[in-house]
């Protein structure tokens, strides 16, 4: 039972009921149960990981919470025995103590999602290399399913225990509400991944019905399926057509596919986090936004802040941060500088840092190839552009024309182009599929494919490209609109008669213009997979 299918909207409404009804206590019971119903029905087996996770993180985090506050209690009482030399000692033998308990519960939760999740992948390039050497020996794959959203809930489970850790939150005492926070329902499709501050306050309150709450969850839900509906499912037959058989699509045909993905993943991805939000909203619970009209950023530093804020924040102050700062790092940073100079010793640790973080990125994205070149291909372009920074400030500085609104345009155009490149490694299965198919941009001449009907030949009518211009039209004008401050907002203040229209007219949209009938894969987001 996923967002699009029937079921799902009868799943919602049935709980919206029940959560109003039941005593005000019993809430944060009754979204833990539906949380793990919706969980067991993308796999019976998959509540048994969820819950693993989450009792060994509540476990972990209890024992961390319960020696800080034993900490605490025993340098009042005992402190003024000890020198300063005393507590520092003391002190330091509890963080250990806490930090093995961390490690411990990283170690396990991480080990889950590493045999689950490239298990196989890992058995996989083991045979290649076997089979590379002449090999008959072959290793079995096992026979594992990766449970659904996997990558989001272990992530989110993991950023609790760190925080705990750092004194950022205290541990959560009751079993029942921690496991709440890691299987919330909405979220374990596609994120966000929702950090335990942020979310516990709402999520834990008990909730009377507003109806300003609710008709904005509401619209925020249709408002995602339209997005996916109408303009991701439409395009996605011609993207699988294409990226399916790069042999005989190449050139013109890689060129749209690859444009056309950039706007099916954008409609896709953001559609869900829409729809997540939405749902949450309708029991009166807040979710942070997971995109900042990431398509108008002028650099793809920039937009990496503003696409999928919640996975690049969590590997910013759980990675990158730590790593960058640890000692080792520390140490490494006076030896390169003592040996290759001051500049470069200060970037090193950086650089370095930066690209774990980047490998790992793509490694979360999927076991393969493709998504490690990925993340390392963004990691490139964005250390080059920082050792040019000092470049750009001197042209701005120089050209006036680079401070205008037409010079603007140009550099988001510019970074929706280089996205678009970017996720070409999303597209096909194997590396050498997606250098080939890239490579035929620039060296297949043909092009007169469209002007002739051959792109009407790949999994979408002329209407259906009709549908999806229009659809994406609408995406950018409302991308605009929100330049100037909530939409939403704004809507609300306009007259009951024109807000039932413009909804109602939504709705007939998704009715009308949604990618039904044969061939239609009700079940998938493009981020369910991770």
């Amino acid at each position: 039972m996923l967002f699009t299918s029937y079921s799902f909207p009868i799943f919602i409404a049935i709980l919206c009921g029940l959560y109003y009804a039941v005593p005000k206590k019993f809430q944060s019971v009754l979204l833990l149960a539906a949380s793990y119903v919706f969980y067991f029905t993308a796999g019976p087996s998959y509540p048994i990981y969820i819950f693993a996770t989450s009792l060994t993180s509540w476990y972990a985090a209890l024992r961390m919470g319960a020696n800080a506050e034993a900490q605490s209690i025993w340098l009042k009482e005992h402190g003024g025995d000890l020198g300063a030399d005393g507590k520092k000692a003391y002190k330091e033998s509890q963080k250990r103590l806490r930090f093995g308990w961390m490690l411990a519960c990283l170690l396990f939760n991480l080990g889950i999602l590493g045999l689950l999740k490239y298990g196989n992948s890992f058995i996989a390039n083991v045979n290649g290399i076997l089979a590379a050497a002449g090999s008959g020996s072959r290793l079995s794959f096992l026979g594992l399913a990766m449970p659904m959203g996997i990558s989001f809930y272990t992530f989110q489970a993991i950023s609790y225990v760190i925080d705990v850790n750092r004194g950022v939150c205290k541990a959560e005492k009751s079993l029942l509400r921690f496991a709440l926070f890691v299987s919330f329902f909405p979220q374990l499709i596609q994120g966000p991944i929702s950090r335990y501050p942020d979310l516990s306050e709402s999520l834990y309150a008990e909730h009377r019905f507003d109806f300003r709450d609710f008709s904005f969850g509401l619209q925020r839900i249709l408002w995602g399926y339209f997005k996916k509906l109408v303009v991701a499912d439409r395009i996605l037959p011609l993207v699988k057509t294409v990226t399916q058989d790069p042999e005989n699509y190449g050139g013109a045909y890689a060129l749209l596919a690859m444009l056309l993905y950039t706007i099916e993943l954008y409609a896709d991805f953001t559609g869900g986090i829409d729809i997540t939000i939405g749902v949450a909203r309708l029991f009166g619970i807040r979710i942070k936004d997971n995109f900042n009209l990431p398509y108008f950023s002028t650099s793809l530093k920039e937009y990496w802040r503003r696409w999928h804020i919640s996975m690049c924040s969590w590997f910013r102050d759980y990675l990158f941060y730590p790593l960058s700062t640890s000692k080792p790092m520390t140490r490494f940073s006076k030896f390169a500088r003592k040996r290759l100079g001051n500049a470069v010793g200060k970037r090193l640790p950086l650089y370095i840092a930066s690209f774990t973080v980047w490998f790992a990125t793509g490694l979360w994205h999927g076991a393969s190839w493709n998504f490690i070149v990925w993340g390392l291909a963004n990691w490139a372009v964005l250390m080059i552009s920082q050792e040019f920074e000092g470049l750009y400030a001197r042209f701005h500085k120089r050209f006036a024309f680079a401070s205008g609104t037409a010079y603007r345009i140009f550099t988001v155009l510019r970074t929706f182009l280089l996205v678009c490149c970017l996720n070409i490694f999303d597209c096909y299965k194997t590396l050498a599929e997606t250098f080939g198919a890239f490579a035929s941009i620039f060296t297949t001449t043909n092009y007169s494919a469209f002007s002739d009907a051959s792109m009407l030949k790949l999994g979408m009518s002329r209407a259906d490209f009709i549908i999806v211009a229009l659809g994406s039209a609408a995406m950018l004008i409302v991308s605009l609109l929100k330049l100037g401050g909530s939409l939403r907002e704004r809507i609300a203040q306009k007259p009951l008669a024109l807000r039932f229209c413009l909804w109602y007219a939504l709705f007939i949209a998704i009715i009308i213009f949604g990618a039904y009938g044969e061939g239609y894969d009700a079940s998938q987001f493009i981020y369910n997979q991770f």
